[in-house]
């Protein structure tokens, strides 16, 4: 059991490490290279840190432990929102949450929570139909926040960051990047897709590391797959804490800090319960 929790540990640490200094730091470059918008960053974000419970839910899937993943993702989810809620008041950013858009996503976001939580105190019997439910609940919210963000977005002094808003030093940054020659900027581009793919392969060994352990844990030792749901969502939602205060540190102007990580969360969040665990029902319904 001690070897066990020694790997649970290691792995723990690993994405930690390649979530901070190899994952947020590629996309954030990247999308420095690509000029896109906080939302759009918080998105790809969101996504790209939602990898570990990917892993953890699939493998889980596979090897029947449907149980453990739901647990994951609820934890995960409850989790995200802590640690989003947390990095918001250390950075003294909780002014901001008055903002429209973010307290619309947020709602969008306890939606993710709850749902979960319905499902498991009526529990229900997650069968392939509710895949059809998930997916469809997927494309409904991620509408409403799309229609959300264009009704507010001129109303809100925090979605554009124009060159008329702009401080000179952003000016001149922004001059300095159109300047660049196009062959270094897809050189650029290229090395931090790169490294964003080799970040997910590294996530994808490890994580396939930590369900092994974890699955011996509760076979071997009897451990319940609440305990190891619970555990998966605390480490697997580690990603998420670092790209929270990594957003919140890039920009000048805190409110697009606040917008990106908002998108981040409630991309995360979205994806966890509706297509990762969608994706764990299919496996587990389709191959056992």
């Amino acid at each position: 059991m001690i070897v066990e929790f020694i790997k649970l540990g290691g792995c723990s640490i690993l994405i930690v490490l390649i979530s901070k200094y190899i994952l947020a730091n590629s996309l954030r470059n990247l999308a420095k290279a690509i000029e896109i918008k906080p939302k759009t960053i918080g998105n790809i974000s969101g996504m790209a840190t939602s990898i570990p419970e990917l892993l953890t839910t699939t493998i889980s899937g596979f090897k029947g432990l449907l149980e453990t993943s739901i647990y994951n993702i609820l934890s995960s989810n409850i989790i995200n929102f802590i640690l989003y809620i947390s990095s918001v008041f250390v950075n003294k950013n909780q002014k901001i949450l008055k903002n429209k858009v973010i307290l619309i996503e947020l709602i969008l976001v306890s939606i993710t929570i709850f749902i979960p939580i319905i499902l498991n105190i009526t529990k229900q019997e997650l069968n392939i139909y509710y895949v059809f439910i998930f997916i469809g609940l997927y494309l409904f919210l991620k509408l409403i926040d799309n229609l959300v963000h264009k009704k507010y977005l001129n109303q809100s002094n925090v979605i554009e960051n124009n060159e008329e808003k702009m401080n000179e030093k952003k000016q001149n940054e922004k001059l300095k990047l159109k300047d660049l020659k196009k062959e270094y900027k897809i050189k650029i581009i290229t090395k931090y897709s790169l490294l964003i793919i080799f970040a997910g392969i590294l996530l994808f060994f490890i994580g396939d590391i930590l369900s092994n352990s974890l699955e011996t844990l509760c076979n071997n030792f009897n451990v319940s797959q609440f305990i190891i749901g619970i555990l998966l969502g605390v480490v697997t939602s580690v990603p998420e804490f670092i790209t929270f205060f990594e957003a919140q540190k890039n920009y000048k102007d805190k409110e697009e800090g606040i917008i990106e990580a908002t998108n981040n969360l409630l991309s995360s969040n979205m994806s966890n319960l509706f297509i990762i665990q969608s994706l764990g029902i299919l496996i587990y319904n389709t191959f056992l």
